[in-house]
């Protein structure tokens, strides 16, 4: 696992946190954060997988 893919990942756990908490305590504006980091986070992992491919990577 490289660095992109760690933080990709900490990245979602961490949107996926903040949205449950969110809608656990009525509070869109953190709910929003939350899901925003996550696609955050997909999009740098999906960054590095296409990266990979580039270089012939598995």
């Amino acid at each position: 696992m490289n660095k992109n893919t760690v933080d990709g990942t900490l990245k979602q756990v961490k949107g996926s946190v903040k949205e449950a908490l969110g809608k656990v305590t009525g509070n869109e504006k953190l709910e929003a954060e939350g899901a925003t980091e996550k696609v955050a986070g997909k999009a740098q992992q999906a960054a590095k997988d296409l990266a990979d491919k580039a270089h012939g990577d598995k």
